[in-house]
């Protein structure tokens, strides 16, 4: 229960010790995956759970916390339960049940059919950059995207002897600038419950970086292509490709995101049930594949919820909030405009440097969020513009970093090194060429 205004107690003064926690917790994740990438192993960064290497940090915030103990198990428990990360969560387990369901059904293969039936042979690079773009704009991720079509860019690779490496970077742009736009990624789906926006606001938002971040990506992936084959007409049937479809165009239009997730999972299984022996047994079943899909990054967002209230409480978002209002204040001669342009710097980042940590653009959201939310309330950045700050730059640098889950598979599809994998994925770059002046030269408006 909240105390009123008057009996409100003082502000909880700043302290670093209290951001110990995130520090064990980043430590233990960084290291494991430093020290499992020395011995070879693969996808090194993802050996240890980030569920479990929270659990420590979790001890240390209770130990190092100035409540008595059932208090502070209290305060964990209410971060947990917090409306925005409850919120989060359901629609992690929607759109997880929404992915399963249309691959299941038939939706991704439709989709990859369709867009090859569309490629002129003289471009397919940027024609495999289109398809993956829509696709993961549609599913709502990038690995599955990947998954989906790397292995056909290969075949198509090969036939048309285009360099693995810039084929590799066609379809990794297409696949993270379409994660970035996508209605029900999981980075969306943090980045606007963290900062309180719609997320058809956030998709607007981001449409001014996007937008002509890609169109000079397809100008340069058109002018880079290489050899070209006639491709092998495949047969799809449309009415799987429907629910990605409707999907976007329900998002866009603003319908609320839990009922767009509901009709695109009825509307996927409905489909299946149409064109393929699909029960209503499996219906079920792939449905909640979907949501044991979703079992890490539901659990890391309640336990971040809880470990980021602790550490509010104990001054830990109150300190690295100060630091950046004094770096705002040293390079703004003003409030207003300055200041919010410096904010959202700050906000680029630290969201920035804590994914080249954890190599999780998910976790890297969740973690800063609330850092995020209070820098833009107090320098008048509007929910939807700090929610789109977020996910651009958390997604320009997991397109950029050889230890991120999506360089590691695509690298592994076409057998090339993770550093060759991102050396091409030149959305990501000029995204970040992009984002920058626009965040600097881009007049404030709400």
């Amino acid at each position: 229960m909240k105390t009123t205004p008057s009996a409100a107690p003082s502000a909880t003064p700043a302290s670093f010790i209290a951001l110990l926690p995130l520090f064990l917790f980043l430590g233990l994740f960084i290291g494991a995956g430093l020290y499992f990438q020395s011995q070879g192993v693969d996808y090194a960064f993802y050996q240890l759970p980030s569920v479990i290497a929270i659990l420590p940090a979790i001890i240390l915030a209770l130990i190092l916390s100035k409540q008595k103990l059932n208090n502070a198990i209290e305060t964990f428990i209410a971060g947990i339960g917090h409306s925005n990360i409850i919120a989060m969560c359901l629609i992690y387990l929607l759109a997880g049940a929404f992915a399963s369901v249309a691959k299941a059904t038939g939706g991704v293969d439709a989709t990859v059919a369709m867009g090859l039936s569309f490629i002129p042979s003289e471009l397919l690079l940027p024609g495999f950059f289109i398809i993956a773009a829509f696709i993961a704009t549609a599913m709502g991720t990038s690995m599955g995207t990947i998954a989906a079509v790397a292995p056909v860019a290969l075949g198509v690779a090969d036939q048309a002897q285009i360099d693995y490496v810039l084929m590799a970077g066609a379809v990794m742009s297409g696949a993270l600038f379409g994660d970035n736009l996508s209605i029900i990624s999981d980075t969306t789906i943090a980045a606007t419950r963290t900062q309180g926006s719609e997320m058809k606001d956030k998709f607007r938002e981001n449409i001014i970086f996007a937008a002509p971040a890609a169109f000079i990506t397809l100008i340069a992936f058109t002018f880079a292509g290489q050899g070209q084959a006639d491709i092998e007409a495949q047969s799809y049937s449309f009415i799987n490709v429907v629910p990605y479809l409707t999907i976007l165009i329900l998002a866009v239009s603003g319908l609320n995101v839990f009922v767009v997730l509901s009709i695109g999972i009825v509307l996927a299984g409905l489909t299946g049930v149409a064109t393929a022996d699909y029960t209503m047994v499996t219906f079920g079943q792939d449905i909640y594949a979907g949501f044991t899909n979703m079992q890490e990054i539901f659990i890391l967002s309640m336990l971040v919820g809880g470990l980021a209230a602790l550490m509010q409480q104990q001054g830990g978002l109150a300190f690295v909030s100060s630091k950046i209002e004094a770096l705002i204040a040293r390079f703004s001669s003003k409030k207003g405009e300055a200041s919010s342009r410096a904010a959202e710097l700050g906000m680029a980042g630290i969201v920035a440097a804590t994914n080249t940590c954890v190599a999780n653009n998910t976790v890297s959201i969740v973690v800063t969020g609330d850092i995020a939310k209070d820098l833009a309330q107090k320098n008048q950045v509007t929910p939807k513009r700090a929610a789109s700050i977020l996910d651009i730059f958390a997604c320009i640098v997991q397109g950029l970093i050889p230890h991120g889950a999506q360089a590691l598979l695509i690298a592994s599809t076409f057998s090339i090194s993770p550093l060759a994998a991102i050396s091409n994925v030149w959305y990501c770059m000029i995204l970040a060429v992009v984002a920058v002046v626009i965040v600097t030269m881009r007049k404030r408006t709400a």
